[in-house]
């Protein structure tokens, strides 16, 4: 068997956290599709939300969804949260969820200065990052004024109250992955001298003040989840932090303005972040920090996903290393994403120990919403 005998109480545990119960320790990824015409989810999204759910998911994270802000954005059909008709669809997302028992999140996401290689003649003159430079220090997009930061603060204040009003379960903020505020985050796009900019924790002070202002806007029984990574796509190597004691002056000030998980985004979950452990980004953080953590990177595959989009196709990779560490509590939560692309009901069929009916995922899987 390929997965082998493998013994998953771990993984099935309840979790709680404010007022949120989770059924077991397995959560959906955000995962962009591009499958919202003109911003608007449909029943084909609600549907696709759904499947996983009534797979045995614990909590669905959304999607990228931008924010109100005209460079919130570099694709048409990615699912906003501002509008009547995108406000309508994601009701019926949630709506469909809900029905299948399972729990959902809305990711807050706003693109910043990355132009999207796919559709360069989209939104680029609206693009806008702190220092409008790219990934590379060269120009793009606009440096984000006063004024502009404080519009963005409040648009993404909006989408966590349209989602609060809505019935999502939960929101997190999207900091990673070289979007707008990993670019705060990250020095080579944050040169700014104001106090968005400076140190590590001068860095952090505008991601931090997103996760304040949500906070207080959605009041203290919804959680708060903040996705990090260290790589980007402009540079895979980067590192925000390159020691633990880094890792807590950068996020410490997240963690006290009202995150209540960190969703730690890793290439490979089960690769060291730091030389003198074993522990991952999520083991790293939650030992730092004392805060839940979801851990993730390709999780039951054998190649990560940049390998996967430039063509290589996955095999199944053994679960027991990733629950033995779930079970000594390296970190709290487990997400998939291209597994559960491929197999909705993932999580049943763990339970149930049918690991023969598991399959591997395939770039061909992208093309529907199913």
């Amino acid at each position: 068997m390929f997965l082998g005998v493998v013994m998953t109480e771990a993984l099935f545990r309840p979790f709680r956290v404010r007022g949120l119960e989770l059924a077991n320790r397995i959560v959906m990824a955000p995962m962009t599709r591009s499958q919202a015409p003109d911003g608007v989810p449909g029943e084909a999204n609600a549907a696709y939300y759904a499947r996983r759910a009534e797979g045995g998911v614990g909590l669905i994270i959304t999607e990228g969804t931008t924010i109100d802000r005209p460079g919130a954005w570099n694709h048409p059909a990615y699912p906003h949260i501002h509008g009547e008709a995108a406000v309508a669809g994601w009701h019926k997302v949630v709506d469909a969820v809900h029905a299948a028992g399972g729990r959902i999140a809305l990711q807050l996401w706003h693109v910043g200065g990355f132009a999207n290689p796919r559709m360069p003649e989209c939104n680029v003159e609206n693009l806008e990052s702190p220092l409008g430079i790219d990934g590379n220090g060269e120009p793009l997009g606009t440096a984000m004024d006063d004024a502009a930061i404080e519009a963005t603060l409040a648009a993404y204040v909006r989408g966590a109250t349209n989602a609060k009003q809505i019935g999502f379960d939960a929101v997190e903020i999207h900091a990673a992955h070289g979007y707008l505020l990993d670019q705060f985050l990250w020095a080579t796009t944050n040169k700014r001298t104001d106090k968005w900019g400076g140190g590590l924790a001068e860095r952090s002070a505008f991601p931090a003040e997103v996760v304040r202002r949500v906070r207080h806007a959605i009041g203290n029984e919804m959680p708060i989840l903040f996705r990090w990574s260290q790589w980007k796509q402009q540079d895979y190597d980067a590192e925000l932090v390159t020691s633990p004691r880094e890792l807590r002056t950068m996020l410490a000030p997240i963690v006290e303005a009202g995150a209540d998980i960190i969703h730690c985004s890793q290439r490979r979950y089960w690769e060291p972040v730091f030389p003198s452990s074993d522990l991952n980004l999520a083991g790293w953080v939650k030992q730092r920090l004392d805060i839940a953590t979801i851990a993730v990177g390709a999780v039951g595959l054998d190649i990560d996903l940049q390998a996967t989009l430039s063509g290589t196709q996955p095999g199944l990779r053994s679960i027991q290393p990733l629950l033995e560490r779930l079970k000594a509590d390296e970190f709290d939560l487990v997400a998939l994403g291209r597994t559960l692309i491929a197999n909705p009901a993932w999580a049943n069929l763990v339970r149930e120990g049918r690991y023969e009916a598991l399959q591997p995922f395939n770039t061909g899987m992208l093309a529907n919403l199913d």
